[in-house]
């Protein structure tokens, strides 16, 4: 059995722009009724939404067989949460709030086995290994890695040309709620003063011959950043779209005076029916 390979991570050492979908949901149900949307790529979300390693495990399942690649966000960057990541099939990690060099250095460390690094050797119990069936996996699973860590605060934003230069770091995420409230500006990702930021590190992230990244859901700016050089962009959230959905189509009906009229004359005309339905 061969190493399955890291389609996303070879897209942006090609260049190539990765257009993603963040799944906040934890349901397995909808990472895959998301999966064949058309995306490059899904966000399964351990940082901010209620997951843990068993349910990032049901839903890298579920997108397995589409042709979009999971990245999985842990809570925090943590060498042990990277192991358990690793091992249950998750290729590639965004790590949140990397403030330095070294600490994306560690993170990189945790990524690859020894001697290059410190992730635990347990590959007869990892899903990544398909259980010590895929050929040679020790020796293979670091080259089809791929590292991506979060930029959120002005430390992170002063140490960035370090931090995107750490060998084995893919790519530099920019989070605009977490940057913009450290930098002053809580609840505006789009102050001109956030975007510039964003902008410069952006150009900073690619002269360091690194990818980088950012969440934007506004369609505008998210065609601002990727003309600046953003190679892989989340243009969504699953929670927003449904929300958003859901109170369009509420007000579609619930303001329309014809609806409700319908609505008043069904009720005083039609019988009563007490009977139990499933649809």
């Amino acid at each position: 059995m061969q190493i399955t390979p890291n389609p996303f991570r070879d897209a942006l050492k090609a260049g190539q722009t990765q257009i993603g979908l963040w799944v906040g949901l934890a349901d397995a149900n909808v990472a895959e009724a998301l999966a064949p949307t058309g995306f490059d790529w899904l966000l399964l979300d351990a940082e901010h939404a209620p997951n843990n390693v068993r349910t990032i495990l049901e839903q890298l399942r579920a997108v397995a067989p589409y042709p979009v690649h999971p990245i999985v966000r842990p809570v925090q960057a943590d060498v042990n949460l990277v192991k358990q990541y690793l091992d249950i099939g998750a290729q590639t990690l965004l790590i949140p709030m990397i403030d330095t060099p070294e600490q994306a250095e560690r993170m990189v460390k945790a990524m690859r086995y020894p001697p290059h690094g410190i992730r635990g050797v347990g590959a007869a119990l990892a899903r990544a290994s398909r259980w010590n069936q895929v050929t040679n996996y020790l020796n293979q699973a670091d080259d089809h890695l791929c590292l991506l860590v979060q930029a959120e605060t002005p430390l992170a934003v002063q140490n960035l040309k370090a931090i995107a230069e750490v060998e084995g770091v893919d790519g530099v995420f920019f989070g605009p709620a977490d940057l913009s409230a450290s930098m002053g500006f809580r609840g505006q990702p789009g102050h001109p003063e956030v975007v510039k930021t964003i902008l410069e590190g952006i150009a900073t992230v690619r002269a360091a011959g690194k990818a980088a990244g950012i969440l934007m859901a506004d369609p505008k700016m998210a065609r601002q950043y990727l003309d600046a050089g953003a190679q892989f962009v989340a243009v969504g959230v699953d929670t927003t779209l449904l929300v958003r959905a859901a109170t369009d189509l509420a007000a579609a009906f619930k303001g329309d005076p014809a609806v409700k009229r319908s609505g008043a004359n069904a009720s005083a005309q039609a019988p009563v029916d007490s009977s139990p339905r499933v649809y």
